[in-house]
């Protein structure tokens, strides 16, 4: 595998001192993504390794979550190996590199292409660690005369950081700001009124408040709950979708097991859409029922001791409706018209799907600040 994983891999070669050398920084990048994800493996975990290989795109998932935060990892300098004797061996026939320069060499290597900034990931339900390496350019030619095109002159005048936010709405339908500070250098204030300017000019569209608000090229729309990049927002599918994000019937499949991702559905700006209590964690589904408890045993309570629940168990993910109504006990549309609608009028609450607001696949999350619900807590 370490070998077919790069075959026709269309990089040029590199000259070392007048010898020409095949083994590129690309080539190198991806024999380290592999071992990673094989050093890496929780090998009691639920779901399997899996390698994809298309022509836009590598992916690789490893059952088992990080064991240091992600922003470490690509920093470097800190590692907490999972099979110490799986990398030592990996080290002994020449393969891999010392704890925790990896995957700062993977992001590195990918830099040098001027390719997009490589996705490291979690997924909380089955627990896994997700990498895509995308091989496209921030500005690609193709879509950049495509934007010329659709925009005329008033776009061959913009800067670059409104051009690249640009090419990124059209290659990824949509974008938001936390997506443009991962493959921006540009300081987040910058970012922010770009997007502003953007919008001011006719350039983009956008639905949502404050952090939640995503913006995509008018003329074109926000994805729908029935949108099938919805369902396989990360790039690596079984190849049954057909949104710009899934795996074509025709790419090139290398996995360890005969299983493939687990599907979750997922916001496009990567939020986790929960629609039945019996498919997450047992820990979050426990913590999720402590927070309710009291609203769901007392029937009479203050409506804001019920309003502050929904927003306690709304943090950092999307509850359905349905969920939420079993979590507090209340009926689905008594929840909705007494508090969820208000509170989402009050801008305490988002939509995930704004333009449907009826949409029997809505769901909500909490427009506040407070931190993710972890399961090792």
């Amino acid at each position: 595998m370490i070998t077919k994983l790069p075959a026709e891999l269309k990089v040029p070669f590199q000259l070392k001192q007048g010898q020409r050398q095949d083994e590129t920084p690309v080539h190198e990048a991806l024999h380290e993504a592999l071992i990673n994800t094989l050093v890496h493996a929780d090998y009691t975990g639920r779901v399997s390794i899996l390698v994809v290989k298309r022509p836009d795109m590598f992916g690789f998932r490893n059952p088992g979550g990080m064991r240091i935060p992600i922003e470490n990892v690509i920093q470097g300098g800190e590692s907490n190996c999972r099979n110490h004797s799986i990398h030592k061996m990996f080290l002994h026939i020449g393969l891999g590199e010392r704890a925790g320069s990896g995957i700062p060499k993977i992001f590195s290597s990918w830099s040098s292409q001027h390719w997009r900034q490589p996705r490291l990931y979690e997924r909380l339900e089955p627990e896994q660690t997700l990498l895509e390496l995308r091989m496209i350019d921030l500005l690609p030619e193709s879509v950049m005369q495509d934007l010329s095109k659709r925009f005329g002159e008033k776009f061959r005048s913009l800067e670059r950081l409104e051009c690249l936010i640009l090419a990124t709405a059209s290659i990824e339908s949509v974008v938001n700001h936390s997506r443009l500070v991962e493959i921006s250098t540009n300081h987040p204030r910058d970012i922010t009124e770009a997007l502003q300017r953007l919008v001011k000019g006719g350039f983009l569209q956008s639905k949502g408040k404050a952090r939640g608000t995503m913006y995509f090229l008018v003329g074109t729309s926000l994805p729908t709950a029935e949108s099938p990049f919805m369902e396989a927002s990360s790039g690596l599918s079984d190849g049954s979708g057909s949104g710009s994000d899934t795996l074509p019937a025709n790419s090139d499949t290398l996995s360890l097991n005969s299983d493939t991702l687990n599907h979750q559905t997922k916001h496009p700006d990567g939020t986790l859409i929960i629609r039945n209590l019996k498919d997450i964690d047992g820990q979050i589904h426990e913590k999720l029922l402590k927070i309710s408890a009291v609203v769901r045993e007392k029937k009479r309570l203050p409506a804001s001791q019920v309003e502050e629940t929904i927003l306690n168990v709304c943090q950092e993910h999307y509850l359905s409706l349905r969920v939420l109504a079993e979590l507090l006990n209340r009926k689905p549309d008594g929840l909705r018209q007494k508090y969820l609608n208000k509170m989402v009028n009050n801008r305490r609450l988002h939509r995930a799907f704004p333009t449907e607001p009826n949409s029997p696949k809505q769901a909500y999350t909490s427009a506040g600040t407070a931190g993710k619900i972890n399961p090792k807590t």
